[in-house]
């Protein structure tokens, strides 16, 4: 059993390690850094810029990695962070260490070696430890420092991880990301692609790593960068500048094209990394939008030196399965030597011997279970960890006071374990109480990360009492982790947590009907709509999701349409392209009603440009999309959107050489100018019926030279 609350804690400087009573609990080195240094400082506040100097000195890093470090260490105290008894959190300052803990030099025995540093659990197991994902990947982390050595050098390395889902690719970067062997000097950068929205929302891992890093200490000299090498991006982080200062920004970027954009990313990171490395890191890159791939293809294959490390993690089975371009990008750049490829393999009998020993400590099991477990979980880590973890729970494996033995037939596990991991996850969840399985699948609703006031709307509950839930989750299983905080703009504040592994989102919302998946979404979308207000463009893409869930079509397709315009202004025009496609689509679901015809009309007219930007003004696809704007508008009668209709179709035929249609259409154009007085100002200052005049000449003339159109030259 684990030591009592009470029992005396010391911290080992020798092993570090914490000693609980009897019980010796290892520590990945950042985390025993940070209870050292409060050790040496018991009863005073300490800031966390002292923290993050002292334990990552020279090295840009946000609060989330020492929010980490002190969520592991509450854990291992069994620290319950809203009446500590150990480590006091004074909010937006620091931390405080109120508990007695002893620091000594003398070691009292030994404690488990030879995993990589991970985080640390309820019951003293390292987290990845109990994943199984720490076990059998030295030579993996080998390779990881091999690559950052030649990018210190100035040679920029470009990484997939890659492996299926539960075989520890998070893990084995965060290990690498906890011990850079001596190369402290360093920019880490962390972006995470999303599942149901991430491919809509154009550059979002690099726009998190960079609005992260901008916020960290340091974060200044970056923003000043940004500003005078990208100011492309970072116009899209407004929160980063003054109004004064976004003024300014916007327009310098008026024209920008997403050649431009790329081009000046690329050219910040080389500045930025010639005076400190880059480490950036983009998670599930499976789920990953366009235009973030074209930024890693460019890095690739740019000659200029940059001491970066870029790691990408994601699925080749996902990736292969939705045809996305990423396979397609990693093929390319892996022939012509520009990238790297570090797969994950499923784990050895002697990997899994390993984390039995350290996981269950003194164990006095037959040999036989071993492979028992290879077998059955066929080497994957996250499989293996949920199998003994239910053989515990069912009291199969049992602990005393000598270790660990069995506490049924070794035939009896074999025979009652679950098949498959899903039922495994199904078994864990059923042992919850019925209103934390429900708070669990209105998160998975959200998404592998949510709010605790989300949660609390879709279950027209107490914000705080959810919140308390959530965190007694986090405290209780692992199936949850905390993210922090969230703060909408209508001021409500509550905790953010996310799925240990999307696996467990998955599972829990597949256990949703189809009807409380409809309710949930709509009231989510409902109450984010409520508490974002004006600035819901922020979130369109996510409000867009939950209505299409919902059923809601109007508000869904009018949120796809404020996410294109957001996608059109980083020139992501694939990603609005699919997104417009994505809102026809949903609209032709609806009754033909003037409304519909007005929003179908909408979207065309922005589907339009993007198809003239992403495949050319000649394309088929621009004149099919103005042919059938043209079409809404002759339904419609008179309407403003003609004109800019006329002017797509023009620019298409004057680009086929199909002039007497062109000249036909100008003409046209100059009748609607002149009846209406238009006096918008064309690109050359002239008046619009003057620019149309010129313009109709110009082409009537071309025609007449290639035959189109009667009469002398």
């Amino acid at each position: 059993m684990p030591p009592v609350p009470s029992a005396p804690v010391s911290l080992d400087l020798t092993n570090e390690c914490l000693w609980r009573g009897a019980h010796a609990f290892p520590l990945r080195p950042k985390t025993f850094a940070v209870l050292r240094f409060l050790a040496e400082h018991p009863g005073q506040l300490v800031s966390k810029a002292a923290l993050l100097d002292t334990v990552w000195p020279e090295t840009v890093v946000g609060d989330g990695v020492l929010m980490v470090c002190i969520r592991e260490l509450r854990r291992v105290l069994e620290d319950d962070p809203k009446s500590p008894k150990f480590i006091e959190t004074v909010h937006r300052r620091g931390y405080r260490l109120i508990g007695n803990i002893t620091v000594t030099h003398q070691p009292r025995h030994a404690v488990p070696t030879g995993l990589s540093p991970q985080s640390i659990t309820h019951g003293g197991t390292p987290a990845a430890v109990q994943m199984g994902q720490a076990v059998g990947r030295e030579t993996e982390l080998g390779q990881l420092h091999a690559w950052l050595h030649q990018a210190l050098s100035g040679r920029r390395q470009i990484v997939f991880v890659t492996g299926e889902a539960g075989l520890g690719k998070t893990t084995l970067v965060e290990a690498f990301l906890e011990d850079p062997r001596g190369s402290t000097a360093l920019w880490m950068g962390r972006g995470q692609c999303i599942e149901h929205y991430g491919a809509g929302e154009p550059y979002l891992p690099v726009l998190e790593a960079f609005g992260r890093l901008c916020q960290t200490p340091g974060g200044d000299d970056l923003v000043a960068l940004l500003a005078r090498r990208a100011p492309t991006w970072l116009v899209q982080m407004p929160w980063l500048l003054s109004t004064a200062e976004l003024e300014t920004v916007q327009r310098r970027v008026l024209g920008a094209t997403r050649e431009r954009m790329i081009r000046e990313m690329a050219e910040a990171i080389e500045e930025l990394t010639a005076s400190q490395p880059l480490i950036l890191v983009f998670e599930d890159l499976h789920w990953s939008d366009y235009s973030t791939l074209d930024l890693i293809a460019t890095l690739a294959r740019r000659q200029e030196s940059a001491r970066l490390l870029l790691l990408g993690t994601y699925r080749p089975a996902d990736a292969a399965m939705d045809d996305h371009p990423l396979h397609r990008v990693q093929q390319e750049l892996h022939m012509h030597t520009l990238c790297a490829e570090l797969p994950l393999t499923f784990l050895t009998e002697t990997a899994i011997a390993s984390y039995l020993a350290v996981r269950l400590p003194g164990a006095q099991f037959p040999s036989e279970l071993v492979r028992v477990v290879h077998q059955r979980s066929e080497g994957n880590p996250l499989f293996m960890v949920n199998m003994v973890t239910y053989w515990i729970t069912q009291g199969w494996l049992v602990e005393g006071t000598e270790g660990w033995t069995l506490g049924a037939e070794l035939a009896v596990l074999q025979a009652s374990m679950p098949v498959s991991l899903r039922q495994i996850l199904e078994t864990r969840l059923d042992r919850l109480r019925p209103e934390e399985q429900r708070v669990l699948e209105v998160g998975s609703a959200v998404g592998i990360e949510f709010s605790a006031a989300t949660v609390a709307a879709g279950l027209e509950d107490d914000v705080m009492q959810i919140d308390e839930q959530c965190a007694a989750l986090v405290r209780r299983s692992q199936l949850l982790r905390p993210c922090g905080e969230q703060i909408w703009p209508d001021g409500t504040v509550a905790g953010a947590y996310g799925f240990a592994h999307a696996l467990y989102q998955e599972v829990l919302y597949s256990r949703l009907t189809a009807a409380r998946r409809v309710y949930l979404h709509r009231q989510i979308g409902m109450r984010l709509e409520a508490a974002y207000g004006t600035q819901t463009g922020n979130i369109a893409t996510e409000l867009a999701r939950h209505f299409e869930q919902g059923r809601d079509v109007q508000r869904a397709v009018a949120y796809i349409q404020q996410a294109a315009s957001t996608m059109l202004r980083r020139y992501a025009n694939q990603e609005a392209i699919d997104a417009l496609t994505k809102g026809l689509s949903l609209l032709s679901t609806l009754p033909e009603t003037p409304e519909r015809s007005q929003r179908e009309l909408t979207l065309r007219l922005a589907l339009g440009p993007a198809l003239m930007a992403a495949k050319g003004y000649g394309a088929p696809e621009v004149e099919r999309t103005y042919a059938q704007a043209l079409t809404l508008c002759q339904q419609m009668g008179e309407t403003p959107q003609l004109f800019p209709v006329l002017v797509g179709l023009q620019r298409f035929y004057v680009l086929r050489a199909e002039l007497q249609t062109a000249q036909a259409l100008c003409e046209r154009l100059l009748t609607i100018a002149q009846q209406t007085h238009d006096v918008a100002t064309p690109p050359d200052g002239a008046r619009e019926t003057g620019y149309l005049t010129g313009l109709s000449g110009r082409v009537c003339f071309r025609a007449r030279a290639f035959g189109a159109c009667p009469g002398p030259l």
